[in-house]
């Protein structure tokens, strides 16, 4: 799975984009909303780890996300 931080503009805010390992779109979330639905992606349980990710994340770059 990757991550990618997409800065928004304006009144736009700034989204996180989940993506497959063949760069299929899965998951866009707001970046300052709480996380919700994580099970859906085999995230669960690891909500402080994402937040910390997502905190320091550069905006614009594509990263393999690798929770353990």
């Amino acid at each position: 799975m990757y991550i990618i931080k997409v800065k928004g503009k304006a009144k736009i805010p700034d989204y996180i984009q989940l993506r497959d390992e063949n760069f299929v779109l899965i998951a866009y979330f707001r970046a300052d909303r709480p996380l919700q639905k994580l099970e859906k992606y085999g995230l669960e349980g690891k909500e402080a780890e994402l937040t910390e990710i997502i905190r320091n994340l550069p905006f614009g770059k594509l990263q393999k996300l690798d929770l353990i």
